[in-house]
């Protein structure tokens, strides 16, 4: 149920799609803006994705993170450094909502009402080597389940998915996207 007189929110960014992509990692939304460090995916300092991708790939927690020149003081987010690292290792990055409805004024998945899905399948055409979905939290991962009538994923397993006659394996983040990156690395 749509919830009245909460302001709908439209999506402000664009799918990152590199060319190379085999991997489509999906998020439900991204924080409001003011919470933002950079103009990209997982821009909050306070989320620890770049981190945890910082230490698995380069042992450095803060590798994607910028300081201040002045003062070293780490201030945010490197988008080049993180857009670099993407399209290196084929990652694509979006969301499952593209409309939501925020029931209290954070980015928590529990207080965020989807108004429009993401229309999963024309993304996943604009990247035909795509073969791994991952998604970052339980609100994307239910929206993958609905989408392709699949189960839930078992902990530290993956379901696999027939789209347009082409098998793509889903897992959420932390049990799937770890073995598959260290396998890139």
């Amino acid at each position: 149920m749509i919830s009245p007189c909460i302001p709908i929110e439209k999506h402000p960014l664009s799918p990152f799609l590199p060319d190379n992509a085999k991997i489509l990692m999906l998020g439900s939304f991204p924080p409001k803006q003011d919470r933002w460090s950079m103009n990209f995916f997982y821009p909050n300092f306070q989320n620890d994705m770049w981190r945890i991708m910082g230490y698995l790939f380069f042992e450095n927690k803060n590798y994607f993170v910028k300081s201040d020149d002045f003062d070293k003081k780490l201030n945010g987010f490197d988008k080049q450094n993180i857009i670099d690292f993407c399209t290196k290792y084929g990652i694509a990055l979006y969301d499952t909502a593209l409309e939501v409805k925020r029931l209290q004024d954070n980015a928590s998945d529990k207080f965020l009402e989807i108004v429009k899905i993401t229309n999963l399948q024309d993304l996943l055409e604009k990247i035909p080597f795509c073969n791994t979905i991952v998604t970052t939290g339980q609100k994307a991962t239910d929206v993958i389940i609905s989408t392709f009538s699949c189960t839930k994923p078992s902990i530290g397993d993956k379901v696999n998915l027939n789209i347009h006659n082409r098998l793509i394996s889903f897992g959420e983040c932390l049990q799937l996207l770890v073995p598959i990156l260290c396998l890139l690395k």
